[in-house]
């Protein structure tokens, strides 16, 4: 399982979602996420029939963090131009990992 680090430091393990039907399914029929998902390639996402709000972090293609919104249940989200992925984790983990705007995150196996 890949690791979402920032700055060398793992802030969650990471799944991702980079096939159509993964993109679709993502978090839904879930309680919960232990650490994150990447979608990708993605620039809008909705929380439609999901069971828990969303923290959502749009992506450029260099992985560097250009958005990040906190998504209650059943919302969509408009198309964030720039943005080639979409991070998600439960609502209140960016808080918890200090994750900002301009931030530079990584993947790693």
């Amino acid at each position: 399982m890949p690791w979402l680090l920032r700055d060398g430091e793992v802030l969650a393990s990471l799944e991702l979602a980079d096939t159509r039907p993964a993109r679709r399914r993502g978090l839904l029929r879930r309680d919960g996420i232990e650490g994150a998902m990447l979608l990708r390639p993605a620039r809008s996402v909705h929380s439609l029939g999901m069971r828990f709000p969303l923290d959502v972090a749009w992506c450029d293609d260099d992985l560097v963090v250009l958005r990040v919104a906190r998504l209650p249940r059943h919302r969509l989200t408009r198309p964030v131009p720039r943005a080639h992925s979409v991070l998600e984790a439960e609502a209140g983990s960016f808080a918890r990992w200090n994750l900002t705007v301009g931030d530079q995150l990584e993947l790693q196996d």
